[in-house]
């Protein structure tokens, strides 16, 4: 799309379905704020909404074929926010499975040798990934994982909110989830979801 030259929404999706990136680069910017809006009021945390937007925007892009066949995009869009909200919340909840056990020491019964080896890396990998956390994630990290607390029992000891508590405990998991990502360790990712299919199974 020439540079300066402007479309409405029905031609941004169909110059986007055609590949044309600063097309679709418009809309994101167009609607970006009021997704942003929308999200924060689901999730409570601005890293969390980030993540959720890059997550439908990436989607829309890869499956950019069909966005003509979109008649309100406004209502697809949130739709589809609410979807990628519950999607992220859902892998969120997956997730803290994986961490409480490992915080807590526990391992999977009759698990593998592959599997206790992976559960010993990941562990190690662990310890490392919350020394990254400021001491107030840590602080709840801990006491949500290692202690059982919930988050308004946390919030009364700390002496806080619990939407503060969640928002921490969500910042946390992030970092955490950021430091196995970043590892250059193919085997090492595979076993945090060779885990988490082993405690699936046995919770």
């Amino acid at each position: 799309m020439p540079a300066g030259q402007t479309h409405n929404e029905k031609e941004l999706l169909q110059l986007s379905a055609g590949g044309d990136e600063s097309a679709f680069a418009q809309l994101f910017l167009q609607n970006r704020h009021k997704l942003f809006s929308f999200l924060m009021r689901l999730t409570q945390s601005p890293e969390a909404t980030e993540d959720v937007i890059q997550d439908i925007f990436m989607k829309l892009w890869r499956n950019r074929s069909s966005l003509t066949e979109i008649e309100s995009f406004s209502s697809y869009l949130f739709r589809m926010a609410q979807n990628q909200c519950i999607t992220h919340f859902k892998r969120m909840a997956k997730e803290t499975l994986i961490l409480s056990r490992m915080a807590s020491g526990a391992s999977p019964s009759r698990s593998t040798t592959d599997e206790h080896l992976a559960l010993k890396e990941v562990q190690e990998q662990l310890q490392q990934a919350v020394s990254k956390l400021t001491p107030q994630q840590k602080l709840v990290f801990t006491l949500s994982r290692e202690k059982g607390l919930k988050y308004e029992e946390i919030a009364a000891e700390l002496n806080i909110s619990a939407s503060t508590v969640k928002n921490h405990m969500i910042d946390a998991l992030r970092i955490i989830r950021q430091h196995f990502h970043s590892s250059s360790n193919a085997l090492l990712i595979g076993g945090l979801y060779i885990l988490l299919d082993t405690l699936q199974k046995i919770k």
